[in-house]
C-alpha cells in the first residue's frame, strides 16, 4: 500500500492526491452509511404470510424437469451423431463423384490432346487387337 502511495506521489502533486484520498474515504463511509440504515430497516418490512404454490411452482421444484433434460440430451447426442454420420456419408459420396469426374476429364485430354497420332493400347503398352488378330 506505501508503494502506491509514494507512486502516486511521484505522478501528482501532494495536494491534488490528497483531494482524491479524501474523496474516497468520503465516498466509502458514505456507503458504510446508507448500507447501515437499510440494514436497520430490513427488520421492519413485514413477512407475507405464505400462499398455496401453484402447479407450475410445484412441478419446477420437482424432479421433472431434471429428468425432460437428461432425456433430451441423450436423444440429441444420439441423433447429432447418427447426422454426422450421414453427413461424413455424403461428403464420402461426392469426393468418390469429384475424382471420377476428374479422372474422366483427364482421360478427354489426353485422348484430345493425342488426336489419333498414336494407337491405343491396352494399358500394357502394347497396341489392342482387334477381333483376336495381328493384322497381317
Amino acid at each position: 500500500m506505501f508503494y502506491l502511495l509514494i507512486r502516486a506521489l511521484e505522478h501528482y502533486n501532494t495536494i491534488t492526491f490528497f483531494m482524491m484520498f479524501i474523496f474516497t474515504i468520503f465516498l466509502m463511509l458514505s456507503l458504510g452509511a446508507v448500507l447501515y440504515l437499510m440494514v436497520r430497516a430490513l427488520p421492519r418490512v413485514a413477512e407475507e404470510p405464505e400462499t398455496k404454490e401453484s402447479f407450475l411452482d410445484r412441478w419446477a421444484k420437482s424432479e421433472i424437469p431434471e429428468k425432460i433434460d437428461a432425456a433430451f440430451n441423450s436423444f440429441l447426442v444420439k441423433f447429432l451423431r447418427r447426422v454426422k454420420v450421414v453427413a461424413l456419408k455424403f461428403d464420402n459420396a461426392v469426393s468418390a463423384g469429384l475424382r471420377k469426374a476428374a479422372t474422366e476429364e483427364k482421360e478427354k485430354k489426353q485422348r484430345f490432346e493425342l488426336g489419333g497420332i498414336a494407337e491405343p493400347t491396352n494399358g500394357d503398352g502394347e497396341e489392342k487387337k482387334e477381333n483376336g488378330t495381328e493384322g497381317n
